[in-house]
């Protein structure tokens, strides 16, 4: 059976959400890494990489990544639905500046990993930090706050309810998700949150596929963002066990990623604006979706023990298995230990967002009969 628009949305953002807290506990460590400490793969959500010292260990602390958590990836992706709520309607840089900075500084939300309530604005990091700043403080055009942030993944990360908004219709989100990121990334990073978007409109398709998926994805994709996604997926293709394809999609994606070989000591040249360069975290997340055929467990279970950033690579692969397949997609069981040990309702965000998507594609298809009631005047006249 077809999933519906309500499924798909349900599927996208738990699918998101689990993939977040399965890839939170092993970020920043290689493959091996992940091998010597958890004596193989991670198959399943597992504790904090330093157990019962994560409150003091270095460079988590005082994070309890594991046992369940999200992070800031799932954070920011419900402040962004709460936007959509408030706007219900398209959103721009502007609601940016009026709606979702003002959620990060004064809406107390559950912070999983902090294990309290607190600020938003408390638990992100300095990539997204910079849009308070620029837009709070510095009072920047909102279209162009973006500028001057270091180029990272943190406005793609969140992006996948723009997709869902623009469900089947993946122009309108890229378009749409460039103009929101505009206030908070610039070059590659802008460009992957409109892909990204694009990506989980393009899955929301009745009869899409992974290769659908990335065939819209690089129809829309520039520079070195289109480069890196069809290197990344040629060599996916070529493999079905995301275990062989750990180190050629590595190798694949290294030569338009600017933050070298160790993920915690970066480049000198690193996350800076280029047209060369991509983002890691989009071209894995497409190539473990070829790898893994579409099915939640292998593509996002690739994502997580890639490690590196892997709770936003597992974040993004998540978004769009689940817009693919809907809700039942996604391990129930994984879905619901996530959100007991998040302390969140998953499906709150998801049934908000299905509404305001319903009210947003209706005035969108009053636009357009107008539009085309228009245009039909404008050339049906004498000539």
């Amino acid at each position: 059976m077809t999933p519906t628009l309500d499924d798909r949305i349900t599927g996208s953002l738990l699918g998101a959400a689990v993939g977040d807290a399965l890839g939170g506990p092993v970020e920043g460590y290689t493959p091996e890494q992940i091998l010597e400490r958890h004596g193989g793969r991670v198959s399943g959500i597992v504790g904090p990489w330093n157990g019962g010292e994560w409150r003091t260990a270095r460079p988590i602390a005082p994070y309890h990544k594991g046992d369940g958590h999200v992070t800031d990836d799932t954070l920011m992706t419900h402040a962004l639905i709460r936007v959509y709520e408030k706007v219900r309607g398209h959103l721009d840089a502007y609601a940016v500046a009026d709606h979702l900075v003002p959620e990060l500084m004064g809406s107390p939300v559950w912070i999983p990993e902090l294990e309290a309530e607190a600020l938003p604005l408390q638990r992100i990091f300095l990539a997204e930090k910079w849009i308070v700043t620029r837009l709070h403080y510095g009072h920047v055009d909102p279209r162009e706050a973006g500028s001057g942030n270091i180029v990272n993944c943190g406005a793609a990360m969140y992006m996948a309810p723009v997709g869902l908004v623009n469900a089947a219709h993946p122009e309108a989100a890229y378009a749409e998700a460039l103009d929101v990121a505009g206030a908070h990334q610039s070059s590659y990073g802008r460009e992957a949150a409109g892909v990204f978007a694009a990506a989980v409109a393009a899955a929301c398709v009745p009869g899409a596929t992974a290769a659908s998926v990335v065939d819209a994805a690089l129809a829309l994709a520039k520079d070195g963002t289109r480069s890196a996604i069809e290197a990344v997926a040629e060599v996916a293709a070529r493999h079905t066990d995301f275990e062989a394809a750990l180190t050629p999609l590595r190798k694949a994606v290294a030569p338009f990623d600017s933050v070298g070989p160790d993920y915690r000591s970066p480049s000198l040249g690193a996350r800076r604006p280029s047209r060369l360069h991509a983002i890691e975290e989009l071209p894995i997340a497409l190539g473990m979706l070829i790898v893994g055929e579409g099915d939640y467990r292998r593509t996002v279970l690739g994502a997580v023990n890639y490690g590196r950033d892997c709770d936003s690579i597992a974040t993004m692969a998540g978004a769009i298995v689940g817009a693919l397949h809907g809700e039942s997609a996604v391990p129930a069981d994984w879905a619901k230990r996530v959100a007991e040990a998040s302390r969140l309702d998953l499906h709150a965000p998801a049934r908000a967002l299905t509404e305001v998507t319903r009210e947003v594609f209706a005035r969108d298809a009053e636009r357009r009969r107008a539009h085309e009631s228009a245009f039909t005047a404008l050339t049906s006249g004498a000539r």
